[in-house]
């Protein structure tokens, strides 16, 4: 009787403890079990969910940064699984051949779509959290099937084309988290996510339009740093009461700064570094006294800093360096002449030019249809306009294509030599020479969506996009006169084209020729040229961003010149015709993640370019002595000007700044190694050899000659390139280190 009596007091003790045990411990259900498991399969058995067994409980596992479940009523509602992938951001060059079957991501059997099929059917989902998976390709719109999310992060993934608009649908987002992915576009209008806290889309290529947030007043936290913002700040920002951090750095941003942000209630953090912010910030501005940063460095501001953010400022930190201002340090700050040059080449994003002259021709045709029958002028006229318009969603390129989808004969050339192209590609990680079709451009440009374009100027324009195998590229459109078209294009031109792959150059993936069937006959043939997309920034940033700056010791720097000196030599000597007149300056010479210069503007040989300039560079750095004389010797004394700028670590803007710099050097180089030693950029005192470094100047000096007969030729610049880091090697082994003095 004692004994019943005792499991019966057992037995309700253990009921009572289930009926308290907390939601996070409840057993899951056998259904969604099975749904772990095959998201398990489905990601590849990443390291953290490699433990799991038949046995697992997984409301009872023990939560960790990595891993963590949270069951309610035996179902999942909080998901985080974080992996140890390398994130889009820690790979500066993305466009590397395959790389969805990287190491980096998950193999190329992996389905997105099939990933969030399987992953929708957790439909109580209020957390989700995946982070660092190797994830890649499209967002799907079916993500919407989790209506209970409360937050999402699907951060340092590798997430690429438009973030669904679907994503606007959550009523009760509290947390959207998609930076360090690939997304580009136009961001959807997020005004629906109206208890919307957290905003973080930085690390990604979305733009060029500021996100819409409608009336949400909830925001704290929006981050969008590091995209391709090209617009101004909107008004509704005022709005946003509990806003206390703001990070739209690293974008293109336009216009003055608002006055208003500085003055929220609640602001704290106001990050508006690396844009294209022009004006005089008024005088009148006032802080609230929470702000405690604020970085408004590398605009194109002028006048003074208020008082609230000045140097006098207190409990706060203020960066404005690398403006126009009168205040902050003139030592750290641009000329005025620079912002008003620079502010004046801001815009607003380019709208489809194309769009206008198609309307004109559809007036015309209406005018002309109006002689005729005056009832039938208004049908042609809308008929002609809905047609262009739809038309100039994305481009008026859609022609035929002149070339078949052929790869281009020839053996390339690399560092001068003709090898196989076998030898050649796995030296470069470079996928073979591919001639497109219009299709693939239109794929890859996302039929020339506005949002990806980059660069337009009186020549053609520039676009970045994505190719088929998810690599992204930058697609340059040209324009060649009628008397050049494609009939009369040599295939040998463009077998020059396919030779221009060199460690040193943006190479040229490939090129797409097309001919406008309903354009008038004297219509330009259209060329694009499919290049590398090297997203790490140039040698001006490298070289006026204090933080970069840091990285660039001398031994970098002399790095840094070999490998432009070598590209320039590949150019001129490693393929025939040569390729000279290239405009060379800092903005053009690109580096990699490994600091290897890449030179992004030399002149690809066409039979004939409208206009003279070159299809990849814009207007040249400077006013050269004998510039129409000798494109060659142009090039070297344009090598010359880059030298002095590694050397001072300063950027020389015009032909007086670059006389006055060499006046100065000539006259240190006269006197003692001590009086160089303070005219070169204090960056890399301490860390190179006297001998070193007056061989590179001496060089440098030689290509600025004003008589182009007297430059060296890129050999000669190259030889003694070579001897000054020889001399170099020998100084930092004789030493031991690079901190011995000069």
């Amino acid at each position: 009787m004692e004994n019943s009596h005792a499991s019966l007091c057992f037995l309700i003790s253990l009921l009572a403890f289930h009926s308290f045990l907390p939601a996070s411990m409840a057993q899951l259900s056998p259904s969604e079990t099975r749904i772990l498991f095959q998201l398990r399969q489905l990601l590849e058995y990443p390291e953290v969910l490699r433990g799991w067994t038949k046995w697992t409980n997984f409301c009872y596992l023990p939560p960790s940064p990595s891993l963590a479940i949270v069951c309610s009523d035996n179902h999942v509602a909080e998901l985080t699984v974080a992996g140890n992938r390398t994130s889009p951001s820690h790979i500066p060059k993305i466009a590397f051949g395959n790389w969805v079957s990287s190491r980096q991501t998950l193999s190329a059997r992996f389905s997105i779509d099939t990933f969030f099929t399987v992953l929708t059917r957790l439909s109580s989902l209020k957390k989700l959290s995946l982070v660092s998976l190797g994830i890649w390709g499209p967002l799907p719109a079916k993500i919407n099937r989790l209506r209970s999310l409360e937050m999402l992060n699907l951060s340092s993934n590798f997430i690429y084309g438009k973030i669904p608009t679907s994503i606007a649908t959550f009523k009760d987002l509290r947390t959207l988290v998609l930076a360090d992915n690939l997304f580009n576009g136009s961001v959807p209008d997020l005004g629906g996510l109206q208890v919307l806290q957290e905003l973080d889309l930085g690390n990604n290529h979305l733009g060029p339009e500021f996100p819409s947030l409608g009336s949400n007043t909830n925001l704290v936290s929006i981050i969008l740093k590091n995209n391709s913002l090209r617009s101004n700040i909107p008004s509704e920002i005022k709005f946003f009461d509990l806003l206390h951090t703001l990070d739209v750095s690293s974008n293109k941003l336009i216009g003055p700064i608002p006055s208003f942000l500085f003055s929220l209630s609640t602001i704290q953090d106001l990050n508006l570094a690396d844009n294209q912010f022009t004006g005089e910030l008024s005088p009148n501005v006032t802080c609230n006294s929470e702000l405690s940063f604020v970085d408004i460095s590398r605009n194109l501001l002028i006048g003074k800093l208020p008082a609230c953010v000045g140097l006098n400022s207190t409990n706060r930190t203020v960066l404005s360096s690398w403006n126009c201002l009168g205040s902050g340090g003139s030592r750290f700050q641009h000329s005025y002449s620079f912002c008003h040059k620079e502010a004046l080449a801001v815009k607003p994003p380019a709208r489809d030019r194309r769009r206008q002259s198609s309307v004109k021709f559809g007036l015309i045709l209406g005018i002309v249809g109006g002689v005729v029958v005056a009832a039938g002028a208004a049908g042609v006229l809308i008929f002609v306009i809905l047609k262009k318009t739809e038309r100039n969603k994305g481009n008026d390129f859609k022609c035929e294509s002149v070339f078949e989808k052929t790869y281009v004969r020839g053996s390339p050339a690399i560092d001068g030599r003709y090898v196989p192209r076998s030898v050649r590609l796995p030296a470069l990680g470079l996928p073979p020479y591919h001639v497109f079709t219009l299709e693939e451009i239109e794929d890859a440009t996302n039929n020339f969506d506005p949002s990806n374009l980059v660069g337009d100027g009186s020549h053609g324009q520039l676009y970045k996009g994505f190719l088929g195998d998810g690599s992204m590229a930058l697609v340059k459109c040209l324009k060649l006169k009628q008397k050049h078209s494609h009939q009369s294009m040599q295939q040998q031109q463009m077998e020059v084209i396919s030779k221009l792959r060199h460690r040193h150059l943006v190479s040229v993936l490939g090129h797409c020729a097309v001919t406008c069937q309903d354009h008038p006959p004297a219509a330009a043939t259209t060329i694009f040229i499919v290049l590398e997309h090297l997203p790490n920034g140039c040698l001006r940033d490298h070289l006026t961003d204090w933080r970069k700056r840091e990285y660039l010791k001398w031994p970098q720097r002399m790095g840094i010149t070999i490998g432009i000196a070598r590209g320039i030599q590949f150019l001129h000597t490693g393929i025939v015709p040569g390729v000279f007149g290239n405009d060379l300056k800092i903005d053009n010479i690109l580096l990699d993640d490994s600091l290897t210069a890449r030179i992004s503007s030399y002149n690809i040989p066409l039979p004939s370019k409208v206009g003279s300039e070159s299809p990849l560079h814009g207007q040249d750095a400077l006013n050269r002595p004998g510039s129409t004389e000798s494109p060659e010797k142009n090039d070297i004394y344009q090598l010359g000007v880059i030298l002095l700028e590694i050397i001072t670590g300063k950027p020389i803007a015009s032909e007086s700044e670059l006389n006055e710099v060499k006046f100065q050097l000539e006259i240190t180089m006269s006197e003692s190694p001590s009086t160089l030693r303070e005219a070169v950029d204090p960056s890399i005192r301490g860390t190179f050899a006297y001998d070193s470094l007056k061989t590179a100047l001496e060089i440098a000096m030689k290509c600025l000659d004003k008589d182009p007969s007297s430059r060296p030729t890129i050999d000669d610049v190259l030889w003694h390139l070579q001897y000054s880091i020889q001399v170099q090697e020998g100084w930092t082994s004789s030493t031991g280190n690079l901190s011995t003095k000069l």
